[in-house]
């Protein structure tokens, strides 16, 4: 578990993100940590991803592309994607201001 308080801000703006894309009734079922995974943990499914891509864009810019970020993974990668990889992909990107 790491302790560095941008990761764990990252991690609690996407699970605000996930309850949003999947509903209130998401965080009652499933606790969000970095070793979640959107396949087996939360079984996202694709309209879900998309919804969570446009999100992501809002809140951190055009910099942090979920559907480009995938493109450049196997199948086999992509199934066993974790929060925490997705944590470490929005962190090591430049970050814009927020839309709004």
């Amino acid at each position: 578990m790491t302790t560095d308080p941008t990761a764990i801000r990252i991690l609690a703006e996407i699970t605000a993100m996930l309850v949003q894309t999947v509903g209130d009734e998401f965080l009652l079922a499933e606790e969000v940590t970095f070793d979640t995974t959107f396949n087996e943990d939360l079984a996202l499914e694709s309209i879900e991803f998309v919804a969570l891509a446009e999100l992501l864009q809002q809140r951190y810019g055009a910099e942090v592309d979920l559907i480009s970020f995938l493109a450049e993974k196997d199948m086999e990668e992509i199934l066993a994607l974790t929060v925490g990889d997705l944590v470490a992909h929005i962190s090591g990107t430049p970050v814009s201001a927020p839309a709004g």
